[in-house]
């Protein structure tokens, strides 16, 4: 029998057409070179060291169950993210771990992941408008109030406070601000005079607290919604950092509690950014074996001043 051209492009193009989807089904989840399966985690930014320290939990818990761990950076743009996670489906990802530039931009980002029944696994910030697998993320409204208790210490529970906003429409900036609200609020003789976002950057801190103290000279106290706008905001007060205004910061990195013990930052509420990345990972692995996992994993906070700040840094 004879074949005609037709026929046989034809042939060619379905014979071509199910060896590449039998390749990807083969490779989904699969590192070709290690044979282990693959998880992609996507970061809001790695210029922030709070971010730095997810990575580096989730990647030592990644190590010790033999996953392979494909960190990307999305530099704080949720277009970004959108893509790393589009691209995280077709490498052949098992999973994705998602710590979102913006709550409400990434629910779109992983529906398609979702929908190829990929589990996504949120770290750190909510993922809204996604029924997604599982959250791990601190207690931020309990933080927030945390917060709110250790700046009304410092200040003798009276006199005038601004505070310092993370990125808009992230939901430990939104839950962090509610918890400091209803914290505030149980002090009728202190006033909030100003409350502006600094993004979640030091330099952005530095210089919005500048502004905001210039036109409000009279202020007492700062409450920032992380430690690096915190630092930022210390840098604007100087030497008037601890002595004369006193801030209180969120996250407790490094940079941060050396400032608690040098007495410029008088409290920051400790998260556990290491803990959040591994237990993001140690979730994944679970699931991927095929267990049941919660939906919600919260990872304790606590308030860390001059009195315990030795502890954290040890």
């Amino acid at each position: 029998m004879k074949f005609s051209t037709t026929t046989k492009v034809v042939t060619s193009v379905v014979t071509s057409l199910v060896l590449a989807t039998t390749l990807t089904a083969c490779n989904r989840g699969g590192d070709a070179a290690s044979g282990q399966q693959s998880v992609t985690l996507s970061l809001s930014t790695l210029s922030n060291p709070f971010f730095v320290d997810v990575r580096d939990g989730a990647q030592d818990a990644a190590d010790e169950l033999g996953l392979t761990l494909d960190v990307v950076d999305a530099q704080d743009d949720s277009a970004t993210q959108a893509d790393q996670v589009a691209n995280a489906i077709t490498g052949g990802a098992a999973g994705v771990i998602i710590n979102a530039v913006d709550s409400d931009a990434a629910g779109a980002a992983v529906a398609p992941a979702l929908s190829d029944d990929l589990p996504v696994i949120g770290v750190d910030r909510a993922v809204n408008g996604a029924d997604i697998t599982s959250l791990v993320s601190s207690d931020n409204v309990a933080g927030g109030k945390q917060a709110a208790d250790a700046l009304a210490a410092a200040i003798g529970e009276k006199g005038k406070v601004i505070v310092l906003q993370g990125v808009a429409g992230t939901s430990a900036s939104r839950d962090r601000g509610q918890g400091f609200a209803e914290g505030i609020a149980a002090y009728p003789d202190i006033e909030v005079v100003a409350t502006q976002t600094a993004n979640f950057d030091r330099a952005e801190g530095l210089d919005v607290a500048t502004n905001l103290l210039q036109s409000n000279p009279d202020v007492v106290g700062i409450f920032a919604e992380n430690d690096e706008m915190a630092l930022g905001a210390v840098q604007a007060l100087g030497d008037r950092a601890g002595s004369d205004v006193f801030v209180v910061g969120f996250d407790g990195t490094d940079d941060g509690l050396a400032a608690v013990k040098a007495g410029t930052l008088v409290a920051t509420i400790a998260q556990q950014p290491k803990e959040l990345g591994k237990q993001a990972v140690q979730l994944m692995k679970q699931v991927l074996d095929g267990e049941q996992v919660a939906k919600d994993a919260p990872v304790p906070v606590q308030t860390v001043t001059e009195d315990n700040v030795t502890d954290f840094l040890q």
